[in-house]
């Protein structure tokens, strides 16, 4: 029996959907949490009440007035702390864990996966797709973060948006799952913005490069030229890093020769 205390494990697993929904949607009746629920032998209205919990120490929500519930306990902050701390393990830990319920392979009780035996071969990777579902956490992470509309042109069909990586993701390893080195981007926004021709300013404004606001393609003109020093639609959590802007700015727009604004 699972007692009405919260385990490690199941505040991973209920950190991990927080993610990936939007705060919106952190209600009972959203069937993710009535799965996540089944899942961990809790309610659905237990789960939802520990998500909006849990966003009581966002201090993306928290800092627009929204207070959640207000009930962290001191166990959900140093899980929000674990997360921001390492994104990629964390993630591929609550794949893994889910996986292993979902199979029936293990039943939460109050020991954490660091304290059972655990044995991550090569072939449970391959069962789990770890690759794939790290990029699905990104990815789900990031367009429900920026509530499913690309943040320059507020395209909102999902079948041509990307989770763009500000820094790119063979840079810098510890941030490829960190939410806020990403932008929900349309498929021609992403490949401007991965290719160096717009970037943006510490204040979130668009910038375009020399080249692009030279092309005499209509099209570019429409589309991207008309950016030049729009802020974005910032997203509801996990607002981009000032940090990796700079990076991206210094490190990809800049280091065109052709793409210095004038």
């Amino acid at each position: 029996m699972i007692s009405d205390r919260w385990t490690r494990d199941q505040l991973k697993l209920a950190f991990y959907l927080y993610c990936q929904i939007p705060f919106g949607r952190l209600h009972q009746y959203n069937p993710e949490i009535v799965g996540l629920a089944a899942l961990i032998g809790r309610t659905p209205s237990a789960v939802a009440m520990k998500l909006v919990n849990i966003a009581s120490i966002d201090p993306a929500i928290t800092e627009t007035g929204r207070s959640g519930l207000g009930h962290a306990s001191a166990l959900d902050r140093e899980i929000w702390e674990q997360f921001h701390a390492d994104w990629e393990a964390l993630a591929t830990e609550c794949a893994m864990l889910k996986a292993k319920l979902q199979e029936g392979r293990y039943v939460l009780n109050d020991a954490s996966v660091d304290e059972i035996e655990t044995d991550y071969s090569a072939a449970d990777q391959e069962a789990v797709g770890l690759v794939r579902v790290k990029q699905n956490f990104f990815r789900r992470a990031v367009l429900s973060s920026y509530r499913g509309r690309c943040c320059m042109s507020a395209v909102s069909d999902a079948r041509l948006l990307i989770a763009s990586h500000i820094v790119p993701w063979s840079q810098d390893r510890a941030n490829r799952l960190n939410p806020s080195n990403g932008l929900c981007l349309s498929a021609i926004h992403d490949k401007a913005f991965d290719r160096g021709l717009i970037a943006l300013s510490d204040d979130f404004r668009v910038i375009v490069s020399k080249e692009l606001r030279s092309s005499p393609d209509e099209f570019i003109q429409e589309n991207l030229v008309k950016l030049d020093g729009q802020v974005i639609e910032l997203p509801e959590r996990f607002r981009p890093t000032q940090e990796f802007i700079a990076i991206h700015r210094a490190t990809v727009f800049e280091s065109r020769s052709d793409s210095l604004a004038t």
